[in-house]
């Protein structure tokens, strides 16, 4: 059966553009104000990762690391063992790079309640160029056995994210973007640990995305619909644990499937969802549009997204040559 509903959901869907990390830093404070054990950690960067919200009202509550992730990681671990519930912020590329070990052999290994909150992932960071374009932290993060791993869609996910982050005991990275994105979702119901949402629903293929390419995957949506083409849309924000349930139904009511991320083809959300499907009884074709195994250049974020693939073009154009390979 069809369901043509686009041209109902996206005009409601498309209402505004806000910064991830907006949600980010004001629910940071109110978190402040609600739990006296919530402390901000910032490696020279919040007024990049407006933690600087959280500075001015609780300025007992908020350490300056300076450029530093590798000590702001372990000082992080050592409050979160006192009870504190620690929420730390720089630049992804830094973050699950520079200080890696410490989050591997001090954080993860030991399972500590420590919130790293990772901003300007991907490509899309622009002109900073590829030292500052992180392409492979979700594949970093991906691999350590007890890491959540969650990549907000949008502004309201990413207030919702940090609220139950503050909650969640255990490990959490969760990635935030440099550049305004739609909004799709609503508020604290836009996020629940573990389960993806089906966006739009269709039985044409299904697109599967996470971060700002959900809504490049709505756009594509609209695109193949003109062609008679409606496929089902999934916003997949915990990559790590992987609603499966949601995967298996898309692959045995759709057949085919296309997965959508700002990070590399390798070790990111394509990955994970190919592992599933190939361990899976519903083996069905799958294409995967990420960032390509090169590195690319400064300039703005469309153009390098753009140069990357990373298109609702693209998208369509995939999910029409898996509905060919059924």
């Amino acid at each position: 059966m069809k369901t043509p509903q686009l041209q109902s959901v996206l005009p409601s869907k498309f209402w505004k553009m806000e910064l991830t990390r907006e949600g980010y830093g004001r629910t940071l404070v109110e978190l402040g104000h609600e739990n006296s054990r919530v402390v901000v950690l910032d490696a020279d960067l919040s007024q990049s990762t407006l933690t600087k919200y959280f500075a001015a009202e609780f300025p007992d509550r908020f350490f300056e690391m300076g450029i530093s992730e590798q000590d702001m990681m372990n000082t992080a671990a050592g409050l979160s063992l006192t009870g504190y519930i620690p929420f730390l912020s720089s630049y992804a590329v830094f973050l699950t790079s520079r200080s890696l070990d410490q989050l591997r052999n001090t954080v993860d290994y030991t399972r500590l309640n420590v919130k790293v909150a990772a901003a300007h992932g991907g490509i899309s960071v622009g002109r900073d160029g590829p030292s500052h374009q992180s392409m492979e932290d979700l594949s970093n993060t991906l691999v350590l056995p007890n890491m959540t791993v969650v990549v907000p869609a949008d502004e309201p996910q990413a207030e919702a994210v940090t609220r139950w982050a503050a909650d969640y005991v255990g490990p959490v990275y969760f990635r935030l973007g440099r550049e305004k994105v739609p909004t799709i979702t609503d508020g604290e119901s836009s996020f629940e640990h573990g389960k993806a949402q089906v966006v739009i629903e269709g039985e044409d293929g299904t697109i599967i995305a996470c971060g700002l390419m959900v809504s490049e995957a709505i756009k594509a949506a609209e695109l193949l619909a003109t062609e008679g083409i409606f496929p089902r849309v999934i916003n997949v924000a915990t990559l790590k644990p992987l609603d499966t349930n949601a995967i298996d139904a898309a692959a045995q009511q759709t057949g085919a499937i296309v997965t959508a991320e700002e990070h590399s083809i390798y070790g990111g959300l394509g990955s994970v969802v190919a592992r599933h499907i190939a361990e899976s009884s519903h083996r069905v074709p799958m294409r995967i549009v990420g960032i390509p195994d090169i590195y690319l250049t400064s300039g703005s974020p469309e153009e390098l997204l753009e140069v990357a693939g990373l298109t609702a073009k693209n998208i369509a154009m995939k999910l029409k040559e898996v509905i060919k390979a059924k």
